[in-house]
């Protein structure tokens, strides 16, 4: 009887450090939705940084439900391709992404990313939640020099997120020779996994 007493008392203390350390892992997870371009270039360069848990490319903040990539291409929806980021905010903070994200991206440019032209290809960055906005806006406030011209990138909350056809997720992965709009090689060696 000791024996089980025991047992299941181990068992019970194991399931509380377990769901104490998943609390304290997500107590550092964040989340992030950018949009710039072909969502193909900005996942793959997001996801060979440190810091970055997890990528999903979809479509965000359009005005129908569950669209497709065809319905984006034949313009019967008016979502922006975007990657959902989920990152690690003790070693990348929410500016660091956004550092990067202005690296990769033309900030001034409306509706196009490189060689994609349309609505699709607009530059945004989503977010859920107050206090994110408020480091989006000081960031992009720091950043925005040419006081001439104005950033052309959506800072809007998420309204939606569509998670992307299978073929679409991890792209350049399975397709190294993809098109891409985005230089690689502007992560810097120490800001790589």
């Amino acid at each position: 009887m000791l024996k089980v007493i025991c047992s299941r008392s181990l068992l019970f203390s194991y399931r509380i450090v377990h769901e104490i350390i998943m609390l304290m892992k997500t107590l550092h997870e964040r989340v992030i939705y950018l949009a710039g371009g072909c969502f193909w270039g900005i996942e793959a360069y997001f996801q060979q940084l440190k810091g970055v848990l997890d990528t999903e490319v979809g479509y965000a903040n359009g005005d129908s439900e569950n669209p497709s990539y065809e319905d984006l291409v034949a313009h019967r929806a008016n979502h922006a391709e975007t990657v959902k980021i989920i990152y690690d905010n003790d070693i990348i903070p929410l500016a660091k992404i956004l550092e990067h994200f202005l690296r990769i991206v033309d900030p001034y440019s409306l509706n196009r990313q490189g060689h994609d032209v349309g609505i699709q290809y607009r530059s945004g960055v989503y977010y859920e939640n107050d206090e994110d906005k408020k480091i989006i806006n000081s960031y992009f406030e720091e950043q925005n020099e040419d006081i001439s011209r104005l950033f052309a990138v959506e800072v809007i909350p998420l309204k939606n997120f569509y998670r992307a056809e299978g073929y679409h997720q991890d792209y350049l992965v399975k397709n190294p020779f993809g098109y891409c709009h985005v230089d690689m090689r502007k992560i810097k060696k120490e800001e790589r996994k």
